[in-house]
């Protein structure tokens, strides 16, 4: 049985960080409307509003849920707490503080409002793989992984990341 709820858990890990991956790039697309002309704008807004809404709440928030609920079941049948288990529990429980950050840029447009840029909402949605990337390192790599070079991988990892955004950025800005 413990297989069988590991790896639904993992299905929904999957489903739920496909949903936060995109729901960041459909809010992106949606802040990017408001620059259009009418009626263009307001189609692209009703559109992406339909869209992000379906993803949101039929997808994404079901597999946080799913996520949880599978994630504590394993847990529990693990019968103790390893220390890189304790570790991975920090990350995650900063994964779902990012889930909440969504969800409350999710509930700003569906009001029409548009706090972030589209550059800040890239950089924002560069946010779920540094989790993923960490989160996934130390439930492989377990207890083969110093902390000092799991975080000097991570940093690193996240300044390479920050890097591809500003070039990204300064590419879009020469088209």
């Amino acid at each position: 049985m413990y297989l069988y709820i590991k790896a639904l858990h993992i299905i929904f890990i999957v489903t739920w960080f496909s949903g936060m991956f995109y729901i960041v790039r459909l809010f992106i697309y949606n802040t990017e409307a408001g620059e259009k002309d009418e009626p263009e704008k307001s189609i692209l807004h009703r559109q992406f509003s339909i869209m992000i809404r379906r993803l949101w709440l039929g997808i994404t928030w079901p597999s946080a849920v799913l996520t949880l609920i599978l994630g504590v079941s394993v847990w529990s049948m693990l019968g103790s707490t390893p220390g890189w288990l304790i570790i991975k529990l920090f990350f995650v429980a900063g994964l779902y503080l990012y889930h909440f950050s969504l969800h409350a840029i999710y509930k700003q447009q569906m009001k029409g409002v548009f706090n972030y840029s589209s550059q800040q909402l890239r950089i924002w949605n560069e946010v779920a793989t540094i989790f993923l990337v960490a989160i996934v390192m130390l439930v492989v790599v377990k207890q083969n992984m110093s902390v000092v070079w799991g975080l000097t991988g991570l940093v690193s990892f996240v300044i390479i990341l920050m890097s591809a955004i500003r070039i990204y950025k300064l590419v879009r800005i020469k088209k």
